[in-house]
């Protein structure tokens, strides 16, 4: 069993082999995914030093929240990486999973996303759904069509996060990104609140519970384009999981206004290229056309592979045409987080340092605790003071500054006489 663990030294190694995730499990050694498969190495962790990690980076003031729900989602830069942390409680105890994030906003070309998805964001209204399995890469493909957006159009855009993984620097937008837990107290109040803030476009980070959902449809249809995402394999499963997410009496409704404001469906997945040594993304692509939206207008979602077959001109693409499209292209990039580093993983030197979570430049960074002036020892015997609220500092004057202070008035009177 580990006595210590270096987190920043830990994350060092793992984004220096290009890892996209750090998995922290008591009595178990520290895990790594490297192109989609785990790798462990080093020493099991200690529970008592995965509970001093957490403690640290969720920080004193969250921290009784944290024991009450039993986890916390946070960003944080450790070790100059940035980071999505999933503080969470098993039966082994707390652990942590940390996903590894790319520098900087990626852009559909940094993706190895085809560039016409771009047109996707050119609407002026509607809805924009981005689906695939946990770590596909969608929040990375929405912060590409923000980028895009911003590359060419001068708009309002709020984005509702849990956590802000992309800090967006925009250009030419007036960009707000709200954090769930941070700046809202959920996402349906963002939402709300959103529709009374002069928006051009809103980006959810996820689509889980019915409320979000009707409300995400109800700023579809009061002239804004939202962009989302959802968990979903394929185009046609985030369509209909979003319907069925609504009672059966409501679903044909549900059906209509969502025909009626569909941009478009983009599902990836990331797969791994022999030849490249990375993973691409290989998308399905469902454009809001007629023929699409008159078969989800009808209920008939099953219909929908057929539209996506025979919608090339609309701008669909199926799996097939879209691996076909990888294959001939011959400027594919690494990520970003690609690594090569010519030596083995070697997670276990950070495991026999002491524990740390934040190294001494996020530290810096963090905002100072409020100093407080602690009450001279006499301060219980001077009068008044019992009932005095111990968050109110009161100066008092030194003793022979009031003196001084005294003899000074009582010569201006008598001089005044």
């Amino acid at each position: 069993m580990m006595a210590g663990m270096d987190l920043p030294a830990m994350l060092r190694e793992a984004a220096a082999h290009g890892a996209s995730d750090l998995h922290l499990q008591p009595d178990a050694p520290p895990t790594v995914r490297l192109l989609g498969e785990l790798r462990t190495d080093g020493p099991p962790c200690a529970a008592a030093t995965l509970e001093r990690l957490a403690r640290e980076l969720v920080g004193p003031a969250d921290w009784p929240a944290a024991l009450a729900r039993r986890s916390a989602d946070l960003a944080r830069v450790v070790a100059g990486v940035r980071c999505r942390i999933n503080v969470l409680w098993s039966h082994a105890g707390p652990g942590l999973a940390i996903r590894l994030l790319p520098e900087g906003v990626p852009t559909l070309r940094d993706l190895n996303l085809h560039p016409a998805l771009g047109r996707l964001v050119a609407a002026r209204d509607g809805l924009v759904l981005v689906a695939g399995a946990t770590g596909s890469g969608k929040t990375s493909t929405l912060a590409a069509l923000l980028h895009e957006l911003d590359r060419n159009e001068a708009r309002h855009v709020v984005t509702i996060e849990q956590p802000v993984e992309f800090v967006l620097r925009p250009t030419r937008c007036l960009v707000r990104q709200r954090e769930v837990g941070r700046d809202t107290p959920d996402d349906a109040q963002a939402l709300l609140d959103a529709l009374r803030e002069d928006i051009d476009v809103l980006m959810v980070g996820e689509l889980r519970r019915p409320e979000v959902m009707r409300l995400t449809l109800d700023a579809c249809e009061t002239g804004h384009l939202v962009l989302a995402s959802i968990h979903a394999s394929s185009t046609v499963e985030a369509l209909q999981r979003l319907v069925s997410a609504f009672p059966a009496e409501q679903q044909p409704s549900v059906c209509s206004r969502l025909a009626t404001s569909l941009v478009g469906v983009v599902a990836q997945q990331l797969r791994h290229r022999e030849d490249l040594g990375f993973r691409v993304p290989v998308c399905e692509v469902l454009a809001g056309s007629t023929a699409a939206r008159s078969v989800i207008r009808q209920g008939q979602l099953h219909k929908l592979p057929t539209v996506l077959q025979t919608g090339a001109a609309d701008g669909a693409w199926t799996l097939p045409r879209y691996e076909a499209w990888l294959e001939d292209r011959a400027d594919l990039r690494a990520p970003a987080l690609q690594r090569d580093v010519g030596r083995p993983l070697d997670l276990a030197s950070a495991c026999a340092r002491p524990t740390r979570a934040l190294d001494d430049a996020a530290r810096a960074a963090e905002p100072a605790p409020a100093a407080r002036t602690s009450p001279p020892d006499d301060a219980a015997s001077r009068p008044g003071d019992a009932d005095a609220d111990p968050d109110v500092i009161v100066l008092q004057p030194e003793e022979s500054e009031l003196s001084d202070l005294l003899a000074d008035l009582e010569e201006d009177e008598g001089g005044a006489r």
